[in-house]
């Protein structure tokens, strides 16, 4: 007999050894407001139909936990993959990016566009298969047998991009007669899968997907052109220069190829900071550039590289961070949780900052606040101050920069909004892609423990606050920017992945991020490390990893 701890209840039992979770749950009559999807066994995500072996702590989970929404949204793909392959053959499923609420997929191969009708019939299918109630069955096999079986089934993305793993067995998801993988573990049967949507979204299909804290509704769509414009864009350069997936990245990198893919990277990079100074310049009377974006996006080095562009079409930047400006602590306004909230636009001293910025535009000397983050206080050097020149140019960075509220006190037509998120271009394959959150978090894990002291542990403890901030304070103005810019880079996980294993390595099994940490080093085991040589010192990436030519 086992003795197993439900952290839920708090309850200990004695269980039969190769009891299953679900089996635990139907004889505890134990239940969570929404169906069980899997638990955290020792802080590690498991799926429902996972059997234990040995005496351990477990926790369950339904859909409003991060790693029940996972699975849910994995187990999706793979029914809408299997839709498509049941009516339509010929085509290949692309599952791009997420936008409104869903991910945008695309169907290549159809030879005709994508219809209302067409549409119909998918979900059609997809309703069908869950009424069915098939059963998402996970197999482990030799790698070379289940390599053979992905290239038998046509999905040679996955089949090339395992071979580099050196693992001895590998993992297979069969629903019914088709096979795929989903890079984690999928919910027990199709019957979990409700709600959803399927909808027409610009000019492919958008799987709507409930979100952990509604999970009974599907949202409403938003239209959102310049986010979708610029994921089109990139996505189609990934494939234009041959990089679309982990597993081309990998082949470039093993055949000594990267160095191409870094320069090219940076220069089209480059080439989109010198396009939005020629657009400034174009708009006569530009005071004021404003750059928003989230967390460890790169807005200070966006910030740098557009300033170098704007001297050299004759202007002065002067470049102001709107984190100094930031109340005195204990007036910083407090969360549900009674934490102090960083992320609120009222942390920020509006009166302050624009009566600052309003004497700045009037052409008066201004000194300008440096804020002490561990004393929580503002300090005045007499030797810090501003004065605008004829040619000089505001250039301010922070997250509320696209807020109107910010600078409500400055005319619109003076303003130049840009949004910076490392919008990630490049897929684990076609039905797969990076969250974009995931690349910012690695990057926040390498940038904190490098230059602030923080461990992985710290900074995965205050990821969840970050990101709750972020959908409040940011996001929901990104489509206020004269212009987007993805600050990603194709090839920056093959950087990061040295830096952030180690970090990662050290969260204890005994802490509920373990999980997290894990899933993470599990995600940067398929892509190669990629030696920074060859990066200039001007890179975004060197905002996190060090070496840059400026100065933070």
């Amino acid at each position: 007999m086992l003795t197993v701890y439900c952290e839920n209840d708090q309850t200990t039992h004695q269980y039969e050894y190769g009891i299953s979770l679900l089996e635990i749950a139907e004889r505890e009559n134990f239940t969570l407001k929404y169906p069980i999807l899997g638990a955290l066994v020792n802080h590690k995500v498991r799926a429902a139909n996972f059997r234990i072996h040995k005496p351990c702590n477990i926790r369950f989970f339904d859909i409003t936990s991060d790693y029940g929404n996972d699975m849910f949204k994995r187990s999706l793909f793979f029914l809408l993959f299997k839709a498509v392959s049941d009516l339509y053959p010929q085509a290949k499923l692309r599952i791009l990016h997420s936008i409104s609420g869903g991910k945008y997929c695309g169907l290549t191969g159809l030879n005709q566009p994508i219809t209302q009708e067409i549409v119909d019939e998918l979900k059609a299918r997809m309703d069908e298969l869950i009424e069915q109630d098939i059963p998402f069955e996970r197999l482990e096999l030799p790698t070379a047998e289940a390599l053979q079986m992905y290239a038998d089934h046509g999905l040679t993305e996955k089949a090339n991009l395992f071979k580099y793993r050196k693992r001895l067995f590998t993992s297979i998801y069969k629903l019914d007669d088709k096979i795929n993988y989903y890079y984690g573990f999928l919910v027990p049967s199709t019957k979990y899968l409700k709600p959803y949507g399927l909808e027409m979204y610009e000019s492919g299909l958008l799987l709507k997907i409930p979100s952990r804290h509604h999970p009974e509704t599907i949202g409403p769509t938003r239209q959102l052109p310049k986010l979708f414009a610029v994921y089109k864009e990139y996505k189609n350069w990934a494939i234009q220069i041959g990089v679309p997936y982990v597993m081309d990245l990998n082949d470039k990198t093993f055949n000594g190829e990267i160095g191409d893919v870094i320069r090219l990277t940076e220069a089209f990079q480059e080439k989109k900071f010198i396009q939005i100074a020629e657009d400034i310049h174009q708009h006569q009377g530009i005071k004021m550039v404003l750059i928003s974006g989230p967390s460890s996006s790169g807005k200070t080095t966006t910030c740098k590289r557009i300033s170098v562009q704007l001297a050299l079409l004759g202007y002065h930047p002067v470049q102001i961070s709107v984190d100094d400006f930031f109340v005195e602590r204990d007036e910083t306004p407090k969360d549900a949780n009674g934490e102090f909230d960083f992320e609120s636009i009222d942390a920020i001293d509006l009166k302050l900052f624009n009566e600052t910025l309003s004497s700045i535009m009037e052409g008066k000397e201004v000194a300008l606040p440096t804020f002490d983050f561990s004393t929580g206080h503002k300090v005045w050097n007499e030797k810090k101050t501003v004065k605008m020149s004829d040619n000089a140019i505001l250039i301010i960075e922070g997250i509320h920069c696209l807020n109107p509220k910010l600078t409500d006190s400055i005319p619109d037509e003076v303003k130049y909004k840009i949004f910076v998120s490392a919008l990630t271009s490049i897929s684990i394959d076609s039905q797969n892609p990076i969250p974009t959150t995931d690349n910012r978090l690695i990057r926040r894990i390498v940038r904190d423990h490098k230059y602030r002291g923080y461990t992985a542990l710290e900074t995965l403890r205050r990821w969840h606050s970050v990101r709750n901030g972020e959908n409040r304070n940011i996001f929901p103005f990104q489509e206020n920017a004269d212009v987007m810019v993805n600050t990603a880079l194709i090839y920056e996980m093959g950087i990061l992945k040295p830096y952030a294993v180690p970090v990662l390595s050290e969260v204890p099994e005994t802490e509920p991020e373990y999980a997290e940490a894990c899933r993470l080093l599990k995600f940067l085991s398929y892509f190669k490390s990629i030696s920074e040589k060859n990066i200039p010192g001007t890179s975004i990436l060197r905002e996190f990893v060090g070496g840059s030519q400026f100065h933070y």
